[in-house]
């Protein structure tokens, strides 16, 4: 798992979210998912599986598919 390559796809899915919108939807700070985005901090599992599901993909699509 390349942290930095996690935090791109997180950037790609979130789209026109803000982060502000996606971090209260998925119950974590603005700046734990800012640090999840920008590759300086990886999710607990329990929140990689709820970030999976609020963007319909599989966690090995987000954090481990090269």
């Amino acid at each position: 798992m390349n942290p930095s390559i996690s935090g791109e796809r997180l950037i790609k899915l979130r789209g026109t979210k803000s982060r502000t919108e996606v971090a209260r939807d998925n119950d974590i700070s603005y700046s734990t998912l800012q640090m999840y985005e920008n590759g300086r901090r990886t999710p607990r599992d329990e929140i990689k599986i709820r970030l999976a599901k609020y963007y319909h993909t599989t966690v090995h699509a987000i954090f481990f598919a090269e």
